[in-house]
């Protein structure tokens, strides 16, 4: 029983948040294709993933409207809204490294999802290995 004026926790919604793509290495650039998928069970009203090097990236980047800069290694990046069982709107990311690198590591993880639970992680937040090769590595 409840007395006058005491609050009920309302469950938060939950969704997945599922993150694909590729990553290039080319000499001192990285091209990045991030589509994200929500599987539900709720809608989404937008998410922001953190792409994080493992080596500095160069000043003065060019990035897409809805990325950031947030440090030496790292951009954020806005999903837009991603409706039940949906794919989101491609990302593409060029960046350019500070210094050529033979192979990179990038880490991606959503870090914000509206107020949206993601008890399922495993399939957000990842690592790849990036060789300097030219070719597409798939996350």
């Amino acid at each position: 029983m409840l007395a006058p004026g005491s609050a009920v926790a309302v469950p938060a919604p939950e969704a997945d948040v599922t993150l694909h793509g590729t990553a290039v290495l080319d000499g001192d650039r990285v091209q990045v294709r991030l589509t994200p998928r929500n599987e539900g069970p709720a809608a989404v009203a937008d998410a922001t993933v953190r792409l994080r090097w493992s080596v500095p990236l160069a000043d003065g980047q060019e990035l897409p409207a809805r990325c950031v800069r947030e440090d030496e290694r790292a951009v954020l990046c806005g999903t837009g809204a991603l409706a039940v069982d949906a794919v989101g709107e491609q990302l593409r990311l060029p960046v350019r490294l500070r210094e050529r690198a033979p192979e990179v590591t990038l880490e991606i993880d959503t870090v914000w999802s509206a107020g949206v639970l993601d008890k399922d992680r495993s399939n957000d937040r990842m690592a790849v290995l990036v060789l300097a090769t030219g070719d597409p590595y798939a996350f």
